[in-house]
C-alpha cells in the first residue's frame, strides 16, 4: 500500500470519478425498476386485484435484505477496505437486476430482488469510501454531491428507461441496467484508490465489535433512529407514482413515458437539492436544515391530493422532492461527524440498515393505504408523517450542542 496523501490534493479527484460511477449506477438502476408495476401486469400476467400486494412485497424485499446484510458488509469495509464494498455492491447489482430481464414468474421476479438487497447497497459503500478520503471540513459538500449523483441518475435513467419500456419492453430494460452496472464498476475498479490501513483481529474480535457499544452507541443511536423514520417517509409514494399517473392519466397507454419523465424532474430536483444542502449543512446545524426539510416535503406532498392534473403533480411533486432529499444528507453528515473513521464502515452499515428498515415498511404501509383508500390516500397519510418526523427532529436537535 503506498504511503497516505494530503486528502486536501486527492479528494476533488477521488470524488468526481466515485460520482460518475453512482451517477451511472443510478442510471442503471431507474432504467428498469421504476416500471416494475407494468412490468408485473403487462409480461408476469399479474391481476389488477392483486398488483398492489405484488408492487407492496417488490418494493419490501430489497430493503429488507439490505437491513439484514448492511451492518456485516460495513465491519467487512472496516477490515478489508471500502473500495472492494463498493466493486462487490455494482457486481450483485449487476448479476441480480439483470437477471429480473428474464424473469417468468412475480414470485422469481421478488426473489431477484432479495438477492439485490444482499449484495447490493452502493449508496453506503460509497459513502462510506468518500468519508474517508476527505477531509472533514468538506464532507458536508462531498455527501451532498454524491446524494446529486443519485438523483440524477435517476432523472436520466428513469426518462430514458421510459422511453426505452415504451418502444422496446420491460425486459429488454432491465438487461441496458446491467450494462451500466457493469460500466460502473470497471470505472471505479480503474480509476479510485483507497489509502487504507487493515484492521488486524481474530474472527470472533471482528464479530463482536458488529455490535457498537458505549459512548459510540449512545451518540449515533438516535441518528440511526431518525433515518429509519426517514425513509419511511421518503420511500413511502415511490412505488406507487406510476399507479398515480395512471390514475390522473386514465389509462396505462403512456403511463410508462409520463412516469420517466415525472421521475427525471424529480431526479433534478434532487440534483439541485443534493449540491445546495450539502453546502449549507457545512455551514449550519444538520439537524435544523432537516426540520425545515421535513415541513416543506410534507406540505409539498400534501397539496399533490388535490392535484388532478400531470402539471400539478409534476410541480408539487418537484418541490415534495427537492425539500425531502434534504433529510437523507443532513443526517448522514450529523452521524459523520460523531463517529471516527476507523469505525466508520460499521456505523454507516447501521445506517444503511436502519435506513431499509423504513424502506420496508414504506411500501407495505403504503400498500395497505392503497388497497383501502386508494392512490391519493398516499397523499394525506405521508404528509402526516413528514410531519410527525419535523417534530422529532427538532426534539434531537434541540440538544445538540
Amino acid at each position: 500500500m503506498s504511503a497516505q496523501p494530503d486528502f486536501r490534493k486527492t479528494w476533488k479527484r477521488q470524488l468526481f470519478v466515485i460520482w460518475m460511477a453512482q451517477f451511472i449506477a443510478a442510471n442503471g438502476f431507474s432504467f428498469g425498476l421504476p416500471f416494475v408495476p407494468f412490468y408485473l401486469q403487462h409480461d408476469l400476467n399479474v391481476s389488477a386485484g392483486d398488483l398492489p400486494f405484488y408492487v407492496a412485497l417488490f418494493g419490501a424485499a430489497a430493503p429488507m435484505m439490505m437491513m439484514v446484510f448492511a451492518p456485516i458488509w460495513g465491519a467487512v469495509a472496516d477490515r478489508f477496505g471500502r473500495r472492494k464494498m463498493l466493486l462487490r455492491s455494482y457486481l450483485g447489482g449487476l448479476f441480480a437486476l439483470g437477471l429480473m430481464g428474464v424473469a417468468t414468474s412475480p414470485v422469481f421476479l421478488i426473489f431477484l430482488r432479495l438477492v439485490q438487497g444482499m449484495f447490493c447497497g452502493t449508496v453506503s459503500a460509497a459513502q462510506t469510501l468518500v468519508s474517508t478520503q476527505t477531509p472533514e471540513e468538506h464532507n458536508g459538500f462531498a455527501l451532498g454531491s454524491l446524494h446529486s449523483a443519485m438523483f440524477s441518475g435517476h432523472m436520466t435513467g428513469s426518462f430514458f428507461g421510459g422511453i426505452f419500456a415504451e418502444y422496446f419492453g420491460y425486459r429488454n430494460a432491465f438487461f441496458v441496467t446491467a450494462f451500466l452496472m457493469s460500466l460502473s464498476f470497471f470505472l471505479v475498479w480503474k480509476g479510485v484508490t483507497e489509502y487504507f490501513e487493515p484492521q488486524k483481529s481474530s474472527v470472533s474480535r471482528f464479530f463482536k465489535n458488529m455490535v457498537p457499544r458505549g459512548r459510540v452507541l449512545h451518540a449515533v443511536l438516535p441518528i440511526l433512529l431518525l433515518m429509519s423514520f426517514v425513509m419511511f417517509c421518503r420511500q413511502f409514494d415511490n412505488s406507487f407514482v406510476p399507479l398515480l399517473v395512471k390514475d390522473v392519466l386514465g389509462s396505462v397507454t403512456g403511463a410508462s413515458g409520463w412516469t420517466g419523465a415525472l421521475s427525471a424532474v424529480c431526479g433534478f430536483a434532487g440534483v439541485i437539492s443534493g449540491f445546495a444542502l450539502g453546502f449549507l449543512s457545512d455551514r449550519f446545524k444538520p439537524g435544523k436544515i432537516a426540520v425545515c426539510s421535513s415541513i416543506c416535503a410534507g406540505v409539498s406532498m400534501l397539496i399533490i391530493t388535490l392535484c388532478q392534473t400531470l402539471p400539478g403533480i409534476f410541480v408539487f411533486r418537484f418541490l415534495m422532492v427537492f425539500a425531502g432529499s434534504g433529510l437523507d444528507p443532513a443526517l448522514q453528515i450529523w452521524l459523520t461527524r460523531r463517529t471516527s473513521q476507523g469505525n466508520r464502515g460499521l456505523i454507516f452499515g447501521y445506517a444503511a440498515s436502519m435506513r431499509s428498515f423504513g424502506m420496508f415498511l414504506s411500501p407495505l404501509a403504503a400498500g395497505f393505504v392503497v388497497s383501502t383508500y386508494g392512490v391519493r390516500g398516499l397523499y394525506v397519510a405521508g404528509p402526516l408523517c413528514l410531519f410527525a418526523l419535523a417534530g422529532l427532529l427538532y426534539r434531537v436537535a434541540s440538544k445538540e450542542k
